[in-house]
């Protein structure tokens, strides 16, 4: 008899909490965007309303919504093919200039309040609600500012990493802002996820939210993302990247991430998997130690995935619909997935194994799936805010 386990967000860090600590109990499992930096990621949610805090700009909805549109037209093709996707947010990463959008019109119509910009089910958890004007305006150097920070990341006062960034093409879901009718301005709205995690388990608060980020600088999230991941090293922190006990009990593990997450940054899936790499495989060179990875742990970034889900902003991405199936014909008859079959609206079925990145020809009708140095470093972050390792 086999056992599998399956699960995404929280679950997918529940998941790697069961193949990190108990090696022999799951034959398989099929993880999605694993929460794994708990302590950080929660603290993370806070960043962007620190950065408008700091930077004393909140930017109406209506222009965030224009930058990511501008954002998402201006890379979609960057992978050879235009489909409404943005496939290859390394190289839109690499070449897109946000101070291009500035200037650009914009428009949208009042809203109820029943939506958060646009953003979807992920803002309305994040974010409380609130009604919207009609705007019409154009994109300010600061919005545009503001985007490229936020794509960038957290960094503190001395210019140090802190964490890790979301990809271009993801929503601002967590920068969004809240319009004022009384005073008739946008101000911040902080993320239900960040504050309930600051409030109730950091500052030890019986309250589910933050009233407000005064005097909360870049150093404090700093600071609150290092106290919490000592302090839940041991249960929440879901980083062990020694699977040597996993791998031989013959485990297999696929992993999935949307490469638009607007929860939680792509980039932290990657950055586990390339910490397994390193920790299990140290005197091997990257083409011998990502094969041997494979042998029972492949991660897969889902073109224009949201968070655990399609994207309603880049609907021919789709989502893998079959992953644990997947899981358990590799585990019990050797087929080990290549490529991870998708549900796009665009015609994307393909998905390709990390670090092969997408890459069409043939005018948008062959897709290969290409090693690329220069995409691969845009993913690896140096996160010199802390003196302790950051798996």
């Amino acid at each position: 008899m086999y056992a599998y386990y399956q699960g995404c967000s929280e679950g997918g860090r529940e998941g790697w909490s069961q193949v990190q600590r108990f090696a022999d109990q799951f034959d398989g499992a099929a993880i999605g965007a694993p929460a794994l930096r708990y302590g950080q990621q929660q603290v993370n949610h806070l960043a962007a309303s620190v950065m408008e805090q700091t930077m004393g700009y909140f930017p109406p909805s209506c222009e965030l919504d224009k930058i990511l549109n501008l954002t998402i037209a201006a890379c979609d093709p960057l992978d050879g093919r235009v489909d409404g996707v943005v496939s290859r947010t390394d190289l839109c990463k690499l070449s897109f200039d946000l101070d291009t959008t500035v200037g650009q019109p914009y428009s949208c119509e009042a809203t109820t309040g029943s939506g958060t910009g646009g953003f979807g089910d992920l803002a309305r958890r994040q974010m409380p609600s609130s009604p919207t004007p009609a705007q019409n305006g154009t994109v300010t150097a600061q919005g545009a500012a503001f985007a490229a920070m936020y794509y960038d990341g957290l960094h503190d006062s001395a210019g140090r990493r802190v964490y890790l960034s979301y990809q271009p093409g993801s929503t601002f879901a967590d920068g969004a802002t809240r319009y004022d009718e009384t005073t008739g301005t946008w101000g911040p709205s902080i993320s239900r996820l960040g504050g309930e995690w600051v409030a109730r388990y950091l500052q030890l608060r019986d309250t589910s939210s933050l009233d407000s980020l005064a005097n909360v600088t870049y150093d404090t999230l700093r600071d609150w993302m290092l106290y919490r991941m000592e302090r839940y090293a041991d249960s929440l922190q879901t980083t062990s990247p020694d699977l040597g006990a996993f791998r031989a009990a013959g485990g297999k593990v696929l992993h999935v991430h949307g490469e638009s997450d607007d929860s939680i940054p792509a980039a932290s899936s990657v950055r586990y998997y390339e910490s397994v790499r390193g920790v299990m495989f140290p005197g091997r060179d990257a083409d011998a130690s990502s094969a041997a990875l494979d042998e029972f742990y492949r991660l897969f970034l889902v073109p224009g995935g949201a968070h655990c889900g399609g994207n309603s902003r880049q609907a021919g991405g789709g989502w893998p619909q079959t992953t644990l199936q997947t899981v358990i014909d590799w585990v019990e008859k050797g087929a080990a997935p290549d490529r991870l079959s998708s549900t796009g609206e665009g015609g994307i079925d393909s998905i390709c194994r990390w670090p092969l990145r997408p890459l069409w020809s043939g005018n948008g009708t062959r897709l290969d799936c290409v090693y690329d140095q220069a995409s691969f470093d845009s993913w690896q972050y140096t996160l010199d805010a802390f003196k302790v390792p950051v798996y």
